[in-house]
């Protein structure tokens, strides 16, 4: 186990006394809020601390009790059986309180706007692209968010050759973060008549929703286009011009919205533009911070080929963990925790890497 950084300890539970005081002291409701926020991701990383500094002292105890000649021989005994058992949670504690201790994302709590469009495969892509977004809907159904769709355009045959929507909850971005990326599909589509195995991707964008707060998108920055809207194949043609096409120009970042109120229709635009342009914010310095050394998960290439759904043997494959599972089916029902997980955890064992270096 890497040392731990005690100064750094010292001062999270300092702080954290500190925000005690002033939440007790009644400040007003806007401070209150942020305190809050403070406390709640503060408490558990506090909490962890205060376990680990009582089993060091309970660890000291009993190798005192050891070293003092005095001590008798039925307390001896005592602390001879219980010294390995503290050992034991010490080291846990210890590297529960490294993982706690590394750098924080400061949008891993955010909700997130997500992102999938049909790649090469045609008609089959976009049928992929919809059995992505179903996935990811019904992995956000066991967790309890809320997946609201903000733009779609379907596929001639089904699926989606885009859809775009907001997962709201607390967490989201943490969890889903590392699905950036192609996602390769091979399987016989429904119209192969020769039972020849297809292979077709969609590309997923996962994206930290932006809140005011975190990036400015001036007026004058900015070019709000209306145009009539209407749904695949021409149907529910509106008969007002409601769809919405904002530029912004700096980037030439281009968003639309074509539901049937002009007015969400621009806050939805200005919603996705606002969480595309703080995403790019945070590539350029996850880039500048990390020229000299990538992590293979946290690079966050999405023109890199990251998963294959392999139909025919009910596979799936993450390609940067070499990580292979046999539950394709579950795994498309929602139940992608198990590689979630392990992406999170390759990626914080690579944090602790990096920490044990610098210590």
């Amino acid at each position: 186990m890497a040392k731990l950084p005690v100064e750094k300890m010292r001062e999270l539970e300092r702080r954290f006394g500190e925000i005690e005081a002033r939440m007790s002291a009644g400040p007003a409701a806007d401070v209150y809020v942020k305190l809050a926020s403070e406390y709640s991701e503060l408490e558990p990383v506090v909490k962890k601390i205060r376990e680990y500094q009582a089993a060091t002292a309970e660890e000291a105890d009993l190798r005192s009790m050891l070293s003092d000649k005095g001590t008798d021989r039925e307390m001896r005994d005592l602390a001879e059986m219980e010294l390995p058992d503290v050992q034991a949670r010490l080291e846990t504690l210890g590297t529960e309180m490294q993982i706690l201790l590394l750098p924080k994302d400061a949008a891993d709590e955010k909700s997130a706007i997500l992102e999938i469009r049909a790649g090469t495969g045609g008609s089959e892509a976009a049928l992929f692209a919809g059995d992505l977004f179903r996935m990811y809907e019904r992995f956000a159904s066991t967790k309890g968010w809320k997946v609201e769709v903000l733009s779609s355009s379907e596929g001639d045959a089904g699926g989606f050759k885009e859809i775009i929507a907001t997962v709201t909850g607390r967490g989201v971005f943490s969890k889903l973060k590392f699905e950036s990326g192609v996602h390769r599909v091979q399987r016989v589509p429904d119209t192969e008549t020769q039972g020849r195995i297809h292979t077709s991707a969609a590309t997923v964008a996962v994206l930290p929703e932006a809140e005011d707060i975190d990036i400015e998108v001036r007026a004058e920055d900015i070019r709000i286009d209306t145009m009539r809207s209407s749904g695949a194949g021409g149907q529910h043609v509106n008969t007002t011009d409601s769809a919405v096409r904002i530029t912004h120009l700096p980037t030439g970042l281009v968003v639309t919205s074509s539901e049937k109120s002009q007015h969400q229709n621009r806050a939805k635009a200005m919603q996705v533009l606002r969480s595309r342009l703080y995403d790019m914010e945070r590539q350029k310095i996850d880039n500048e911070r990390s020229a000299d050394r990538k992590s293979q998960v946290g690079s966050g290439d999405r023109s890199e080929r990251i998963r294959t759904y392999n139909f025919p043997q009910g596979r799936v494959t993450d390609h940067r963990i070499n990580l292979t599972l046999y539950k394709l089916d579950r795994m498309m029902e929602g139940d992608i925790d198990e590689v979630v997980d392990a992406l999170i955890n390759d990626y914080q064992a690579g944090q602790l890497a990096q920490l044990g270096e610098s210590l």
